[in-house]
Order: structure tokens, then C-alpha cells, then sequence
């Protein structure tokens, strides 16, 4: 099949165009580079890749023809400089969704897969599962929920057929690193490495639901290929591990002395995934624990 991934040279994208890849799919990856905690960008030379900008329309429209599967990554993907910067978060994320489902329809693509984000559930009580109401603290998740309502209306005013996924904490292989934002396995990792004292934002008694990367593709992947009904189609599916830990025990799998910074504006304290619809539509599930990917790789 012929897949073309957004964001397809961060993070979580690259890791999924290289399974695509080995996989023996063809891959067009658009990413314009534009993440501020990434030390570098990763480009499958077995991909067709093209630097540039989900929101303009003309560049990217011609990508989609003969597309058979859609995987929406690109993101302004953190918290805090979506409240320095709410406009360039929203033009990314709401508008950038919209003409990437344009392009997408207009292709007749058979499948859009679209990240999302738990930060969605905001305070409601935990563990979130998809039937709460959204509880948006920040421009971030407004503008990630506003690309899951544009899904929504794509499949059922248009008929293109979308799964939206509300991914919890990733981590793994190629996280980011740079910068105070980076996810905290990351930071913590890199200040171990550096022999640096370990900086826990609040009291380090938050608790997040840690999903691995690998297990983010996988539920990518097996959501193109399964054969579902079309009433799952502009549904949300929890992605998490259904378990969840605090700062303060990641500090401690990671090893090394702490500090305590101020807490941050706009973040939850606990998180934790229901995760049983996905599993339940799609057969997924998670496979590797944080800790153990820690003891490999701190």
C-alpha cells in the first residue's frame, strides 16, 4: 500500500514510517522540521520526503493522489509554547488538520489516522475513557480537539473514514531531547547522562499514563489494515497503558539527585487510560513497560 505521514521525521513519525518501510509500504513523509525539542530530524532514505508545511494546501495537495492511508502527526505538540504562542498552535493544529483532510478527501484516500492528545480530558476524574466530556486547560489541547471534531465532520459530512487517537506520554527510541518542554523520561535521561541533577517540575506526585513509541505504531498500523465497521469511523480511541506512575517514581527508575522546580500552568495532575475500547475495536494492546525500557536504556 501507499502511505503518506505528517510529522514523518520526528519523533513518533519516523518511527512509524520506518516500520512502514520495513513493512515493504511505500511512504511519502511531509515534515517541515519546525519542533523546537528535537536535536535532530530523522529521514527514512527509503521514503519519499518533502520539507514542507501541512497548512499549505498547494504544496502538499499532490503528495495525497494515489495515497491509500493517512497518518496525521505533524503537531505544535507541546503545552507550554502553545500558551506562549496560541496562534501559531492553533494555525498548526486545527488548520493544518483541516487541509490535511481536504487533501486527503479530494485524493480519495481510504483511511485517516489522526493523533491526538489525553491532555483533551483535562480534570475530568480518571482513568479517562472516551465517553468523558472534553476539559481543554490550554490552547494545545483546544486545537487538538478542534482537529478531532474536523475528523468527525470529514467522516460524516464527507464519508472519509477517520480514527482519531488520544495518545498519553510517549516515550522511546528518538523522544526528544532539547529544551525544558522534552517529555520527562527524556529530560531526566539526558541530565543523568550528563551527570546533572534531575529537575522535577511541582512535587513530582503528578502520575501520567507512559506509553511506548513502538506501541504508538502499532496501533497506527493495525488501525489502517483491520477491517472494522463503518460506524467506528470519527471515533476516539484511548492510546495508554492502562497503569500510570509519578515523577517522582521515574526519578527514582531513572537514578540520581533532584531538585524541585515550580509547578506549571495548565497541566493535570493525574492521568490514566481506559483503554479497553481500543482494545476491543482493534485487538491492540501495549507491549513493552517503562520500566523496563528504562533499565535498558538509562
Amino acid at each position: 500500500m501507499k502511505c503518506l505521514v505528517t510529522g514523518g521525521a520526528g519523533f513518533i513519525g519516523s518511527n512509524l514510517v520506518d516500520r512502514l518501510v520495513d513493512l515493504g509500504h511505500k511512504v511519502v513523509v511531509i515534515d517541515n522540521e519546525s519542533s523546537t525539542t528535537n536535536e535532530q530530524f530523522y529521514w527514512n532514505e527509503n521514503a519519499e520526503n518533502h520539507k514542507l508545511d501541512i497548512c499549505d494546501y498547494k504544496s502538499i495537495r499532490p503528495l495525497f493522489d494515489g495515497v491509500n492511508y493517512v497518518f496525521h502527526l505533524a503537531a505544535e505538540s507541546h503545552i507550554q509554547p502553545a500558551i506562549e504562542n496560541p496562534i501559531h498552535a492553533v494555525t498548526v493544529n486545527s488548520v493544518g488538520t483541516c487541509t490535511v483532510l481536504q487533501c486527503a478527501r479530494e485524493a480519495g484516500v481510504k483511511r485517516v489516522m489522526y493523533s491526538s492528545t489525553a491532555s483533551a480530558y483535562g480534570k475530568n476524574e480518571s482513568p479517562n475513557i472516551e465517553t468523558q466530556p472534553d476539559d481543554c486547560l490550554n490552547p494545545y489541547s483546544v486545537s487538538k480537539v478542534n482537529g478531532e471534531k474536523l475528523c468527525k465532520m470529514y467522516t460524516e459530512l464527507y464519508g472519509l473514514p477517520t480514527i482519531i487517537f488520544r495518545y498519553f506520554n510517549v516515550y522511546g527510541e528518538r523522544q526528544p531531547y532539547k529544551g525544558q518542554y522534552a517529555p520527562v523520561v527524556a529530560i531526566f535521561m539526558r541530565q543523568k547522562d550528563a551527570g546533572e541533577t534531575l529537575t522535577i517540575v511541582g512535587d513530582g506526585n503528578q502520575r501520567r499514563d507512559f506509553v511506548y513509541v513502538g506501541d504508538i505504531c502499532n496501533a497506527n498500523i493495525t488501525a489502517a489494515l483491520s477491517d472494522v465497521d463503518y460506524e467506528a469511523y470519527g471515533q476516539v480511541y484511548n492510546v495508554g497503558t492502562g497503569n500510570n506512575v509519578s515523577v517522582n517514581q521515574i526519578a527514582r527508575m531513572v537514578g540520581g539527585n533532584t531538585i524541585n522546580l515550580a509547578p506549571r500552568a495548565g497541566e493535570v495532575r493525574i492521568s490514566l487510560a481506559n483503554n479497553q475500547k481500543i482494545k476491543r475495536t482493534f485487538g491492540w494492546h501495549p507491549t513493552v513497560k517503562l520500566e523496563d525500557w528504562i533499565k535498558e536504556n538509562a
